[in-house]
């Protein structure tokens, strides 16, 4: 995997996983791969989440674990130190995708406008996370933009159901979505990895 095409080509549904107890981490992953899902998003988010990353990258290798919610260039750096394979951002300031240029790793930076899509494609990326994708116009934005951005892919995340995720994969513009309805904090908080392997089966499946 060496682009952020190739991130979009994993699966059809990227877990967003939020994880307050790194002990949830790899029993987390060994789920979602179970019910046939082998990429993890581990958002930065809590204090736990560069020992998740270390975690599962260390203990579940078959799974992609990548870092979500990089927000500054310390924080891509330490998430590619902890052992992320990827990395994704929720906007595209310039010195945080310069910084995660300089992890070598691919990713997905976030965009929101055409303007933020056409500044990144001029610096030679073309797969995009669009963020937050149904307060930003879903389905019907990107049907919009399709045309006069047709060498762009998109990872939309952000208010995506299971129920309408299959309007989004649909859309030739759109390589796969992002969804945090995997992991359920419920489930999370009771150790219900079963729930999770569930989820992630019925998600392979779109």
């Amino acid at each position: 995997m060496t682009t952020g095409q190739d991130l979009l080509e994993l699966s059809p549904v990227m877990p967003v996983v939020v994880i307050d107890d790194a002990g949830d981490a790899v029993p987390t992953a060994r789920a979602l791969l179970a019910g046939g899902i082998g990429v993890i998003e581990l958002t930065l988010r809590t204090p736990a989440a560069l020992s998740a990353i270390e975690r599962v990258a260390a203990e579940v290798p078959d799974i992609v674990i990548g870092a979500g919610t990089v927000t500054s260039p310390g924080q891509a750096k330490q998430a590619a130190d902890a052992g992320a394979k990827f990395l994704v951002t929720p906007g595209c300031t310039d010195a945080v995708v310069d910084a995660c240029f300089g992890t070598g790793l691919p990713f997905l930076p976030g965009a929101s406008t055409v303007s933020e899509a056409m500044r990144l494609a001029e610096r030679g990326l073309s797969a995009l996370k669009f963020f937050p994708a149904e307060a930003s116009g879903g389905v019907a934005y990107l049907k919009s933009i399709a045309g006069p951005l047709p060498s762009l892919k998109f990872c939309p995340t952000g208010g995506i159901t299971v129920a309408s995720a299959p309007a989004y994969l649909a859309l030739p513009n759109v390589g796969c979505i992002g969804g945090s309805w995997l992991t359920p904090k419920p489930a999370l908080a009771a150790g219900d990895f079963a729930a999770i392997e569930a989820l992630a089966a019925e998600a392979a499946k779109l």
